[in-house]
This record gives C-alpha cells, structure tokens and sequence, in this order.
C-alpha cells in the first residue's frame, strides 16, 4: 500500500512520559487492600490501557495513516488560563510532599503523577497549536491521565488537568470564534461543561449514561435542564442515555439531536472528546458501543468538521478502561474519522445484541425538552 495523502491522515501527539502516573491496585478503583483477595487488580485508569492504544496505532493496519508527533508539559501560564492559582497550588504541594496524596475519591497522586498530568495538559495543547498554525486539520491527542472532569478548582474522576478546556481555551484566545465540544465519553464531561457554563462561545454537548452526581468532587448531575447560565443558556447540552442504548441508540442521539445543534451552533473549530468507557464489556460503563457503532460517529463527525470547520478537527482521549477492547474502538473511531471506505479491522466481540427501543425514548423526549427550552434549537 502506498503511503495515504497528507489530507487522509491523522497527527498524533504523545509522550511516553504520561506512563509514568501509577494509580496503584487495589478494589476497583478505591486503592483499598481489604485482606482477604489473592489478586488486587490495577486501577482501571492505568498505563496498559494506553500502551495498547499505542501499539494498535503504530503496528495495527491503520499505522500508514498515522503520523506521530511529541508532546511537552504545560507551562503555569497556560494551566491557569482554565485552573485557579489556588488549585494549582495545592497539587504543586501535594507533589513537593512525596506525591502521594488521594485528591478525591478514586484520584491519585503518586510520585510521578503530576509531571505525567502537565505532560497530557501539554500535549492535547500541542496538538491544538498545530492545528491553529495550520501544519494539520485532523489530529488527535493521545494522553493521560483523562481530564474532563477536572473543574476550574477541582480534581474530579481520575483528572487532574482539563486537558479539554485548555485547548479550547486557547483556541478562543488564537480568534475561534465558536468552538465545539463533543464528548461521548461514558460520563459526564462535568469539567468542561464547569469551565464554559457561562459562555456562548462554547457548544458543550456530552452524551452519556445517567449516572447523576457522584460526590462532593463531582456536583454536576449531567441531566437535560443544565443548560449553561447567563449568556451561556442553552450552549450546554447534555444528552444522558440509558444503560444499553449501544450503536443504534448513539447513532439515534447523533443524529436527531446533536447533528442538528451543530448545525445551528455553526463552529470554527470542533473538538471530538473520546472515551472507550462506553464500549461493550467497559468495567466503568454500560453502553455496549462496538466498533461500529464508535466508527459511525467518527465518520458523522468528520463530515460535520468538514462542512463547519474546514476539517480542523482535535480528538483528545480520556477514559477507556478494557485494556484490549479500548484499543480497537480507539482504531475504529479514527477509521471513521478518516472516512474510510471500509473497516481495516474486525470486531473481536463479533456480534453484540442490542435493543434501541428505550433509548429512542429518551432521546425524543431530550429532543423535545431541547426544543422547548433552548433559543437556537427553538426553530428547528
């Protein structure tokens, strides 16, 4: 096969460096040794997930479509464009004392943590500037540890930087006009949604399952009626599904409420947040999305790219927790992206059952509240 045009190709920005935050074993993810397990398992967010990712990218049949560029740590300047100087500050302590500290539930600082967690900050800017100096359209971060759920002055889920909100953020700053956030992330993406809440310059739209708040780190209940605040109304849409809902069901959502939205919004800009977490079998989620399925929403949002935003398109990875799965829904997502004309791999689960018939529901029903309640999607 020949080597694929600069136009059919993916940038991808990384640094071996984010393999160096250990989240430890344990139950779970709580760190805990109870006494009585022979085996403590990983923390889910661990390095072999993106080793994986890694490897499938570079030796896997889409590597001529791949080229790889690397990553460098934030700088304070930039970390406090999104993060409050007082937060910041209590992670630089929290490092300085040994680096093992538990930030909130399930978040973990150990040593080498916080130098891994500027590292992915870094990176997914990177991978933004390159995009906004114009040397590339599509390109995608690969980092760790996750940052959506990160607020401006708060660790939340497993994130300690919101390596989203950054980018965006700079993107604002370099004269986009109107960025677009899409997050199929399992969950909610709470952080980004935080940092932007008041702002109409920024389209947060996350789908994901209903999960509601889970603690003082995590207030957001990422349910239909938070819809942004003051000249932000209505620039927050949050899509929660049902348990379940699988490819048929996101396919649903994609097209008769976020398509739409995108449509209306009209971004210069377009950030596709990925999470592996709601893909069939995820330890962390219920949402049975195959390759397919995350193929399908890659290619609808190429093409969205490609009408609004003359293609710039940034992905930036956050959760994904099936060490072998997360990497060949990672593949499928960039094939898609590509608008491949057909899959370079096959599905390992073969075929998955689903049944979209509750999530039709709900996503008429999310539809029509929207519909109702939002001023852009009021004539729709």
């Amino acid at each position: 096969m020949s080597a694929p045009s600069t136009s059919c190709r993916i940038d991808v920005f990384w640094h071996d460096g984010m393999l160096n935050h250990d989240t430890g074993k344990g139950v779970f993810d709580t760190g805990m040794n109870p006494g009585f397990l022979e085996v403590l398992e990983k923390h889910p967010e661990n390095s072999d997930r993106i080793r994986n990712i890694v490897s499938i990218l570079s030796k896997g049949p889409i590597s001529s479509y791949i080229s790889w560029h690397s990553g460098s740590p934030a700088t304070i300047h930039q970390l406090l464009s999104f993060h409050s100087q007082e937060y910041f500050d209590m992670l630089i302590e929290a490092d300085k004392n040994g680096g093992k500290k538990e930030i909130c539930s399930g978040t973990f600082l150990n040593p080498g943590s916080f130098n891994a967690a500027l590292l992915a900050a870094g990176t997914t800017l990177s991978a933004m500037k390159y995009i906004l100096d114009g040397y590339g359209e599509l390109v995608y971060a690969l980092v760790r540890p996750p940052g959506h759920h990160a607020q401006p002055t708060q660790a939340d889920g497993y994130c300690f930087f919101n390596n989203v909100g950054l980018a965006v953020q700079l993107a604002l700053d370099s004269g986009c006009k109107k960025v677009l956030v899409l997050d199929i992330d399992v969950h909610y993406g709470n952080g980004t949604a935080e940092g932007f809440y008041r702002s109409d310059k920024v389209l947060t739209v996350s789908l994901h399952m209903n999960h509601g708040s889970w603690g003082p780190s995590h207030p957001q209940n990422g349910t239909v009626d938070e819809l942004g605040e003051g000249e932000g109304f209505g620039y927050n849409l949050n899509v929660p599904l049902p348990n379940g809902s699988g490819d048929k069901g996101y396919g649903y959502a994609m097209r008769e409420v976020v398509i739409p939205a995108v449509e209306k919004f009209e971004p210069d800009m377009m950030v596709l947040v990925i999470g592996q977490d709601s893909s069939a079998f995820d330890p962390n989620g219920r949402q049975c999305l195959t390759m397919d399925g995350y193929r399908e929403i890659g290619r609808m949002v190429r093409r969205l790219a490609d009408k609004h935003c003359g293609s710039r398109l940034l992905i930036v990875q956050e959760g994904g927790y099936h060490v072998t799965y997360s990497a060949y829904c990672v593949h499928a997502t960039l094939e898609g992206v590509l608008d491949l004309p057909h899959p370079l791999l096959s599905d390992p689960i073969a075929y998955y059952p689903e049944d979209e018939t509750s999530a039709v529901k709900a996503i008429e029903a999310i539809k029509q509240f929207q519909m109702k309640n939002v001023p852009m999607l009021k004539d729709v």
